[in-house]
This record gives C-alpha cells, structure tokens and sequence, in this order.
C-alpha cells in the first residue's frame, strides 16, 4: 500500500495541474459515455471526477468497465483543468479532473441497499440519497454505509469540534480531566440502572452511571478543584425522540465557586460552541426564576424566541357573568390566558372552538377553553355576551390587545394545571401559525427551583438530594417549610429545550443527613446506598458545586439536525435497540450460569430481531371475527386468516411508534351527495346462487341478516 504517495480527493485544486497524482477511496458515481467513462471518487476529504479514456490508458478503461458504486479503488493519474463550461459547481474541484492512468480495485461492494452518493455529475441531474428520503430504520441496520455519506461525516466532524472547543475552553481556565467508574454501585438517581452481574462476586452487580454525580464531588472533597469530563451515562428509561439510552454529557464540577463561576464558564463555552454553527449569541444570557418560567410560559424550558405571555386576568373577570368562570374563581382558582397578535383572520371560529376548545385544549388536561377576536374595537366570540363593556374592557387593557388579536383563555381551580395547559396551547399556536423565527438562539438561566416536589403524595427531590438548599436550617419533618425551600439550581435553556443543569451542593454532613430524612431515606438505607460518600463529607468537603451539559443534544441544535440520532455515530432506535448490530440479545445458557443467572420459563425477552415482535392470533379468536361479520370460513382457512390479522395488528402497533408531537391535528368534512346504485338484479338464478354462496344463512335468495333493532 502506497499510503506515503497518497493524495485525498477534495484536497485538489487548480494550482495541482499537471501534477501526478495517487488517490484512494470509493467510486461515488458513475457516467459511461460510450468511449470515455467518468466517475466520482470519493474519500473523506471530498470528490473528485476521475477521466478512464482509451486514449490515455487502455488498461485502465477496460477495468474500469467493471466499476459498481461503492467499490474500493486506487488510481494513478494526471490532474487537469476542465475545459470551460463542463465544470461542476456541485463539488469543491469541480473545476479539475484527473486523468486515469493506472486502476486498481481493492474491493468490491455487492448492490446497495440504498443510494449513497449526494452530489450530482451534471447540471439537472437529481439526486435522492438525501437521508430524508431513505427509512432511518433500514440507514441505521446499514450504519457503516450511512456514514460513509460526506453530510454524516460533516457531522460527526463538527461534533468533534465542539468537543475539542470545550476541551480547550476548559484547559484554559484548569480544569483537570479525569475519568470515573463505568462499573460502580447502583444509587437511585432517578432512572432506572442498567445493571452488569458480576462473575466473581456471583449474585452481585454493578451498575453502569447514570451520572458521575457523586464521583465528581469526591473528586472536589479530594482536592482536585477543578474537574470535567465528557462522559458517558447509561439510563434505563422509556425513550423519547430526543433522548438515548446511552449518551454523553459535558460534566463539570468546581470547588469554592458559586452560581456566578458556573454562569460564566457555561455561557463562554456555549458562545463558542455555537460559533461552529455559525450562530452568534450575546452575553450576558438572560436569567429567570423557575416562578416566573411556569407563570408566565407554563414550562421551566421557556421558548423566549416568540412572545405570547401568559398573563393573569382573574381580577379583571371576578365578578363576571360567565358563570364558569365565576364558579372556578370563587372557589379559589385561577384565570389566565394569552393574546396571539394579528391573527384572527386565520384563526377561523371553527378552528378556535371544534378544534381546540372541544379537542386540543382537553387533550393538553383542560375542561375547557375560551377564545375571544377583537376586531373592529370589539371583542367578539360566543360567550362574549356575557361580559360587562367594563369587564371587556378590563381584558383589552391588561392583554394590550389590538383589532385582529386573539385572545386565549384557560380557568381551573389549579394553577398548576391552567399555567401547563396554556404553556402547551401556547406552543401549539406558535407552530401551527409559523410564528417561531427559526434563526434566532435565545439561551436563558432558569434558576431558584423548588427544592422538592410532591411524588405520589411523598416528598422527592426536584433534582436529586445532594442540591444544597437556600438556607441550612429546615425541618425535614415539616412538609409545607419542604415545599416551600428553594434550591441553589440552575438549568440553561434554548429555545425551549433543556441543554443542562446542575446546582451548588451540599457539602455538610448534618445538612445532607436531613435532606435524606426529609425524602425517607432511613439512616440504614442511606448508608446502604451512599455511605461511601457519607463517610467522605467528614473528612472536610470543600463549598463546590457543577453543571452537566447534554453534548448529544447540544450539538444537534447547533448543527440543526432533526434528532440527536444524526449526530451520534451508533445510535439506537427508538426502541433502545442496535438495528447494526441486532443488540440487545439473548446469550448462550453457559455465560447465564457463570453468571449465576437463570432464566424463568415463560419470561418475555426481546429478541435481536429489528421486526416488531407478531401478534398472534388464535384460531377461535378468527371465528369471533368471522361472526361479527358474519362470514362463513372453512377451517383450512383458519391459519391463512391468523397471520393476515396479526400482520394488520402489527402494523398498527409500528403506528403507535410514530412521533406526532409536531404534527397539528387536523378534521374534515367530505361533500354530502346522494350515491344510488345502478346494477339490477340478474335473471339467472345461478348467478345469484353464486352471489349469495358465502352467506350463513339464506332466504328466498337473499342474505338473511339478523334483526338489529327488534
């Protein structure tokens, strides 16, 4: 392998000219005409064209007769500046070639699966191998083909970039990277572990980390000041779109530090990271309370690139005559609402109370919604009469509303549940009208959350119970004084989607030991779980605190990619499996009984296959069906019928999978008209005879269908 003479492909210019050249990599696309033939090669720098002309070689044309998309070659040849109006503005060097000499083929592909190359030869030509155009499912079983695409491969590039940004970001200011523990003890951090049996220790496991959480504050209690590290983390939890079993994040701690350093070093490293995407956000970031998130957006994850506030107007219709509302406020609830600026000629009345008032709004938890137009001056709506001018007035005034707003209102006797059903509707609006700038990065702080939050009636960290509390002094057994702590955490929010989040951490023994009492962690389960790191806080730990930052999810909102799928080189589907490699999967009986591990007979495992696990359907569940419909079958059908229904069942359930979060739901109404038949009934009584075969049961040549009304 000549590897010392090789030359990359994208890397040729007009200035190599008449050079000779040696290049390795795929044949990207091809085009025969007739004598000559051309192709794109391809290599991780880019395209070239490439020119086998008989003229030049004959060896090499006639081998390159055998030339198939995606197989491995070395060429020799000669660069050349393409004659005027053949260039081709699709690729870097459209504007050279080179000249075959010499064709090697250093392994050949079989027929692929999917089309790879995505840049044409000509003008005009179209090219189809957009990832968009080719099922995620079947790219991701053919992974190393997939990444062979110059659009993927950019993407893993810049991530690499944004890693390495921060790396030297973090350098800079003396972070020490360290390494922790993939295989360490099970703590309940709030997802479900991945656990790995232990051989040696039979009976016993390790748990893959859903953090480095308390191993990065060991590191602060031993000294190390200034630590980070893009990790990998590991939760057994139900997937969303945006969200891996296994994933990598930047986590960072620090010791002597308040909020302010973590502020600081965060929005440093976010602007520069956010430069790769050409994105250019301003500093310092905005900061709110989680308070002031929920009532105002509904949400702790805030999309501030577009208004619709939500604002309280519970005074202003209290002693209204709508009667829902007075009933709702009267008994202590609240009510809010929203002004959707200008829009009222495309919020149609239909739209406003069929389709969201009768159906989205009670999907989000609402009993209900209220809509009101202004236009011409007045508010108009169908309850709008039971509003005083006053009352009227009083709206227009605190929703600053203007001819053609729409105004969107939401009562409960919980707050809790007005200010989400709003946050939720004011995002529905925003997307179903076009209203959210797709260029624009608006970073936010969220800061002072609750400490705790009530779970199923008991008290549970909103974060997790190593979050330092504003104040030292509490009484774990008082649930109101639990409720009402705030906590010395912070997320960083864009555009409405959570990138980090950390806190300021205990680090006095007496304050941890009352917040595990405060969630019923008893004195002998803490030390079960934690005491390793309880037995570290008395040997002196200093104030420290950290943030972790989702690389995964970061680095596809700078790169813009539809899902942090595209840019993880394996990911998983949506169903935590490998479709490359088919895990997980069953192993062999004898690992099981090393392991000291059985299997119970008649337990569900998922298997390696990708296809979705076949509904299986009995023989007398097809003679129900067949009853219902009333058909008459024959029992060697019984088998053929049990398949076809399950295929249809299984289809449905891959449906289930789809993600229709984005998608606005949508109704219609098909013309009304009279359909008459024309066929006659025929003369022949065999035809009729033959119609009528099927049927269970017959009279006088017809169906006889049971009575459905007596």
């Amino acid at each position: 392998m000549q590897w010392r003479q090789r030359t990359y492909c994208g890397t040729l210019s007009k200035s190599d000219a008449d050079s000779s050249v040696l290049l390795m990599g795929w044949v990207d696309a091809i085009r025969d005409h007739g004598n000559v033939l051309f192709i794109h090669m391809r290599d991780t720098s880019g395209i070239i064209q490439v020119v086998f002309d008989p003229e030049i070689s004959k060896s090499a044309h006639e081998l390159s007769k055998l030339l198939k998309e995606e197989f491995v070659i070395q060429v020799k040849g000669k660069v050349r500046i393409r004659e005027k109006g053949t260039e081709n503005p699709y690729i870097r060097t459209g504007d050279i070639e080179v000249i075959a000499q010499e064709l090697q083929i250093l392994a050949r592909s079989k027929v692929l699966p999917f089309q790879i190359s995505e840049k044409a030869m000509v003008f005009g030509e179209e090219i189809k191998s957009s990832p968009k155009n080719i099922d995620e499912e079947l790219r991701l079983k053919y992974r190393y083909l997939d990444l062979r695409r110059p659009s993927v491969q950019e993407l893993l590039r810049k991530r690499y970039e944004i890693i390495k940004q921060i790396r030297d970001c973090l350098h800079q200011k003396g972070f020490v990277e360290i390494e922790t523990p993939y295989l360490t003890k099970s703590t309940p951090e709030g997802a479900r572990d991945y656990l790995v049996p232990s051989r040696v220790h039979k009976g016993k496991f390790y748990a893959l980390p859903q953090s480095p959480q308390l191993f990065k504050q060991i590191c602060m209690i031993g000294g190390v000041d200034k630590y980070f590290q893009i990790a990998r983390c590991f939760r057994d939890e139900d997937l969303r779109p945006n969200r891996q079993p296994e994933f990598t994040q930047l986590d960072l701690e620090a010791s002597f530090i308040d909020e302010e350093f973590i502020y600081e070093t965060i929005e440093e490293i976010i602007v520069k990271i956010f430069k790769i995407g050409e994105i250019e956000l301003k500093r310092p970031f905005l900061r709110m309370t989680y308070e002031d998130a929920m009532n105002r957006y509904g949400t702790d994850r805030p999309d501030l690139r577009f208004g619709m506030e939500m604002i309280d107007v519970t005074d202003v219709v209290k002693n209204t005559g709508y009667s829902i509302f007075r009933s709702i406020i009267e008994k202590g609830g609240v009510v809010k609402g929203f002004c959707i600026r200008g829009e009222a000629q495309r919020l149609s009345k239909n739209l406003l109370q069929n389709e969201y008032a009768m159906k989205i709004a009670p999907s989000f938890g609402a009993k209900g919604m209220t809509w009101m137009k202004l236009l011409n001056g007045r508010l108009q709506s169908n309850i709008v009469q039971f509003f005083s001018e006053a009352e009227q007035d009083g709206l227009k005034k605190r929703f600053d509303a203007r001819d053609g707003d729409v105004l969107i209102m939401v009562a409960d006797q919980s707050k809790e549940l007005v200010n989400e059903v709003l946050g939720r509707l004011r995002l529905d609006f925003a997307k179903r009208l076009d209203l959210i700038p797709e260029d624009l990065y608006v970073p936010v702080w969220i800061t002072d959350f609750p400490l705790f939050e009530l779970k199923d009636g008991e008290i549970s960290p909103k974060h997790h119970p190593f979050t330092m509390p504003e104040k030292e002094e509490f009484d774990p057994k008082n649930k109101d004084e639990l409720l009402s702590l705030k906590a010395r955490a912070y997320d960083i929010v864009v555009n409405g989607e959570e990138l980090g989040g950390g806190s300021i951490r205990i680090h006095k023994l007496e304050i941890q030991k009352r917040i595990f009492e405060a969630i019923g962690i008893d004195p002998e389960t803490a030390e079960q779980k934690f005491g390793f790191f309880l037995r570290a806080l008395e040997y002196g730990a200093p104030p420290h605190g950290g943030i972790a930052l989702g690389i995964d999810r970061t680095v596809a909102m700078i790169l813009k990619t539809e899902s942090i799928r595209d840019v993880i080189a394996f990911p998983k589907n949506r169903k935590a499996v490998c479709l490359l490699t088919g895990a997980p999967t069953e192993v062999e009986k004898e690992q099981l009984e090393e392991l000291g591990i059985r299997i119970e007979k008649g337990a569900e495992s998922e298997t390696s296959d990708q296809s979705p696990k076949k509904q299986q359907i009995t023989a007398d569940q097809v003679r129900h069906i067949a009853r219902l419909a009333r058909l008459e079958i024959e029992e060697e059908e019984l088998s053929v019928l049990s398949k076809d229904l399950g295929d249809i069942l299984s289809y449905v359930e891959q449906l289930n999978e789809l993600n229709v979060d984005d998608i606005p739901p949508s109704t219609g109404v098909l013309e009304i008209k009279n359909v008459w038949r024309d066929d006659q009934i025929s003369e022949d009584p065999s035809v009729m005879d033959d119609i009528i075969e099927q049927s269970p049961e017959k009279e006088d040549r017809f169906f006889k269908v049971p009575k459905v009304i007596q």
